[in-house]
């Protein structure tokens, strides 16, 4: 007879066993790109990567065309819409009249690829034409632009082209961040340069201050390094400018009113000898 301990290990094992199953089984599957694994390029991995953050949203639109036509759309981005009913469909068709139920595109039949500025998501597989299109299987191409600071929104359908013969398909388009081009965040020469230029006055400023309080023993403003240098530069700065920039000649002679040399008289010429004794 086994132990109670030996019971309860057992039970833990086979519910943990049990859990990951179910987990298995409720997993969600994402876009399935078209082709073989292997042949997935590494621009397609990248997008649908990108794409992830939508992959949570769930987007209706309800579009009225006169008396005849009044459809629900639901879509999810690399989701299935309702894996209970339908599988891999990632959007789909209600009718409000009748509640028939119409796949549109598969996620595992998927096609993407982008723009500057764009992302084309393109669902396969659909549910096949009546007396449209001879007869082939629906596809729904969803066009994301770029639009900064929004997550989703303006999910749309923009028409539905049946008339043809082949390559028949139905039109949505949404605005997203997620379709916008990365932003460049290097940093430019003169950027560099000015953050070089900054931190070495700061190095300068903080060291030179703690030098002269530390090791000279300055106080008051005589912590600041070198500063009889920079009490001068002013001086020296003005001296500077009047070198270069002024307009009188260098050696001209200075000429004060009432002393200059053509201020002075020539010397009388005439002797008061008259006035000395003889």
């Amino acid at each position: 007879m086994s132990s109670p301990q030996h019971t309860s290990g057992l039970l833990v094992v086979l519910m943990a066993l049990v859990v990951s199953v179910w987990a298995e089984e409720v997993k969600e599957k994402s876009c399935d790109v078209i082709g073989d694994e292997s042949s997935e390029s590494q621009m397609e991995k990248a997008l649908l990567k990108k794409l992830e953050p939508l992959s949570q949203m769930r987007f209706n639109k309800t579009v009225e065309l006169g008396t005849t036509e009044n459809y629900t759309y639901h879509f999810r981005v690399c989701r299935e819409v309702d894996s209970s009913l339908h599988d891999f469909a990632g959007l789909v068709q209600i009718d409000r009249k009748t509640g028939k139920t119409t796949v549109v595109g598969r996620i595992n039949e998927t096609q993407v690829f982008n723009g500057s500025d764009w992302i084309m998501l393109i669902y396969k597989g659909g549910d096949s034409y009546g007396r449209h299109c001879s007869g082939e299987k629906r596809r729904a191409v969803i066009m994301i632009s770029c639009k900064q600071g929004i997550t989703a929104s303006s999910f749309n359908i923009i028409s539905e082209e049946r008339e043809k013969e082949q390559e028949c398909f139905y039109l949505f388009e949404m605005d997203s961040s997620v379709a916008c081009p990365a932003e460049d965040s290097h940093l430019s020469v003169g950027s560099i340069l000015l953050i070089i230029f900054a931190s070495l006055i700061a190095f300068y400023i903080i060291g030179g201050f703690l030098y002269q309080r530390l090791v000279v023993g300055a106080k008051g403003m005589e912590q600041f390094p070198h500063f009889a240098f920079w009490q001068d530069l002013g001086n020296l700065v003005a001296d500077g400018c009047d070198f270069v920039c002024r307009s009188k000649p260098r050696n001209a002679p200075a000429a004060y009113r009432g002393v200059g040399d053509d201020q002075l008289g020539e010397e009388s010429e005439e002797r008061d000898d008259h006035l000395l004794p003889m």
